[in-house]
């Protein structure tokens, strides 16, 4: 019997070495890449690497309103305050886009939350033009609206 017994574990402690050796990619049911959860990893982290370069890099809020700024100042012909307020305005008006562009709605609830925002930002931009920057700043509106349409008028005059 004792013969018997010492097969038996002698059997045993063979299968589970086998068994543990072919969670780690050793041999028995291995993937044959190595030692198996560290190789593994390091081409899932190769993947996401490519996967994240893929996608473009999004332009900081305030290049933009620069951007927008740099174009409108000299038109509308704006002192510093009405710089500063108007900067900050396009920046919250940006930012909340942005979270209403990455919102789970429908497309058609996206495009009324985009419209109301804009109004409100040219509503809020109005308040600090006086009575010539309006008139102004609603001609660049329609200008930026109709783009053809005001190459068309230029060339006419």
């Amino acid at each position: 019997m004792k013969p018997f017994q010492s097969l038996l574990i002698i059997a045993f402690v063979l299968l589970s070495t086998n068994i543990i050796s072919a969670q780690y990619g050793n041999g028995g049911y291995g993937n044959g890449y190595g030692n198996g959860y560290g190789s593994n990893r390091r081409m899932n982290s190769g993947m996401d690497q490519s996967r994240t370069q893929d996608k473009p890099k999004e332009i900081p809020v305030e290049v933009t309103v620069g951007k927008i700024m740099e174009r409108i100042q000299p038109e509308l012909i704006l002192d510093e305050l009405q710089v500063i307020a108007i900067s900050n305005i396009l920046t919250e008006s940006i930012k909340t886009q942005a979270m209403l562009i990455k919102a789970e709605v429908s497309q058609d609830d996206k495009i009324k939350n985009i419209k109301a925002l804009s109004e409100t930002t040219d509503r809020k931009i109005m308040e600090l033009l006086n009575k010539d920057q309006k008139e102004k700043y609603i001609a660049m509106n329609e200008e930026a609206k109709n783009p053809k349409k005001s190459k068309s008028k230029k060339k006419s005059n």
